[in-house]
């Protein structure tokens, strides 16, 4: 079978466009699982606005969840789109194999310690005595679909590396789609409340997981999973290549909790849950600007990589080049949308004119760094593509650092609702550094590369 996309012949800003904007959309649709739930927990008649900020609490662990497939996910795919462009099929499919056992081990661990250990943790996370019952009815049912949510979003890396984009954004939608549907029919026809919103959540991605397998075992795709090649370096190279991902994105769940505990401390009895609810609502935008980002620079990381192990830099420093010129044209875009029309999105949750007022606020607040946030992106994760590991694990542990310390420190000194500012300040300053950083290494490996004698393996 013919790959969807030639990774190493096609033309390079073709490439970008056909990986880019499938992985864009798909995940921009994966935010619509979190997003529609909290739409309709937050119309439930009397009690919508305490169950939303019950769910809002929970976005931690569930961020968590993703984190670990994407350590599997993303460190797996680039290194496996290396291998073959290098020509090596037998070497991707072990990197597979290997990624696809990591993969379903974490997600039986990480269900145990949750469903023990999850009413500390959401009470850690923010969760009043108001909101608690349905934080925890909430997020039981979330962590016992751990398994799917796993597999689905760490496997479905594998075959969007390998060209097959389409494939991999379908794997996003039917999940979606189903969610979509099932979620009034859970929450209101059969009276569930915000345990269907999670079921419904669960079953899409029981959906999405078994599309994602039936794929990878089918003749569809070259590289497929397989039950041989299990080796601890595999696994150790991975972890190294996956772990920029997965810091950026479990220090969100850090970075969510200090946010919540400080709305929570500062605000008081009277403005606590309030003001939760408000963060809820624009963590839930954010989401649609910070993951269809990470969709481009992410979803044509294969493209450096596979041409990174094929030798021809000259395709990856031109890859680069559109890849941060499509990621400014977003962040530009909605930049622009986001301090025009933040209330029609907050409208979306809630008619309340509190929420409406001061969530609209905190989106202009938060979404004022997000352009410079787009060279951050795309520069961590070409070096994670490239294999630059500790580069970019390092930019990635700064930018996260600077926005936990000022997100817990300003609103000592300003109030609770200073806590909004330190998004925009560790973005700007955050793709500052990145920038300059990633001008002074990029040339050197290029020639590094350039210099390595035909058919050396690379991270072998």
């Amino acid at each position: 079978m013919r790959k969807e996309n030639d990774l190493g012949k096609d033309p390079v800003p073709k490439l970008v466009w056909k990986l880019a904007i499938p992985s864009m959309l798909a995940q921009f649709i994966n935010v619509l699982y979190g997003i529609v739930d909290r739409i309709y927990i937050g119309n439930i008649p009397e009690i919508g606005g305490v169950a939303l900020a019950g769910a809002g609490v929970c976005g931690p662990v569930v961020t968590l969840i993703s984190s670990f497939a994407f350590l599997v996910g993303l460190g797996g795919a680039p290194l496996a789109a290396i291998r073959m462009g290098e020509g090596n099929q037998k070497g991707a499919e072990q990197i597979l194999a290997n990624c696809a056992a990591m993969l379903a081990a974490m997600a039986a661990v990480l269900t145990g310690v949750f469903l023990m250990f999850k009413r500390p943790l959401l009470l850690t996370f923010g969760a009043s005595a108001t909101t608690l019952p349905y934080a925890e009815s909430y997020l039981t049912i979330i962590i016992c679909g751990t398994i799917f949510s796993i597999l689905a979003t760490g496997l479905n890396q594998f075959i969007i590396c390998q060209g097959f984009s389409t494939l991999g954004m379908a794997t996003v939608v039917i999940g979606a789609i189903m969610n979509i549907i099932l979620d009034p029919l859970f929450i209101f026809a059969f009276g569930m409340g915000v345990a269907g919103a999670a079921a419904a959540t669960v079953l899409s991605q029981a959906a999405s997981c078994g599309f994602v397998l039936a794929v990878l075992f089918s003749k569809r795709v070259p590289v497929r999973i397989t039950f041989r090649g299990y080796s601890a370096k595999i696994v150790r190279r991975v972890l190294t290549f996956g772990l920029s991902p997965f810091l950026i994105i479990a220090t969100d769940s850090v970075v969510i909790i200090a946010l919540n505990s400080s709305l929570q401390r500062y605000g008081g009895a009277q403005q606590g849950d309030m003001l939760v609810t408000c963060a809820t609502i624009v963590q839930s935008y954010m989401q649609l600007i910070t993951m269809p980002m990470a969709g481009i620079t992410g979803g044509t990381q294969p493209i450096l990589s596979f041409n990174y192990g094929a030798k021809q830099v000259g395709r990856i420093r031109q890859g680069e080049r559109h890849i941060l010129l499509m990621a400014v044209a977003f962040t530009v875009i909605m930049f622009t949308l986001s301090q025009l029309i933040p209330g029609q999105f907050v409208r979306i949750f809630s008619s309340d004119p509190q929420y409406l007022d001061l969530s609209a606020w905190g989106i202009r607040i938060m979404t004022a760094g997000i352009i410079p946030l787009a060279f951050q992106y795309t520069f961590v994760d070409g070096m994670t593509a490239l294999g630059v590991a500790r580069v970019a694990v390092s930019l990635s542990l700064f930018r996260k650092t600077l926005l936990f310390v000022l997100t817990l420190a300003l609103p000592s000194f300003l109030g609770a609702e200073a806590a909004f500012y330190a998004e925009p300040a560790a973005d700007i300053v955050g793709g500052i550094v990145s920038t300059t950083t990633f001008l002074l290494l990029f040339n050197r490996l290029m020639r590094q590369r350039e210099a390595m004698p035909d058919g050396e393996a690379l991270y072998s």
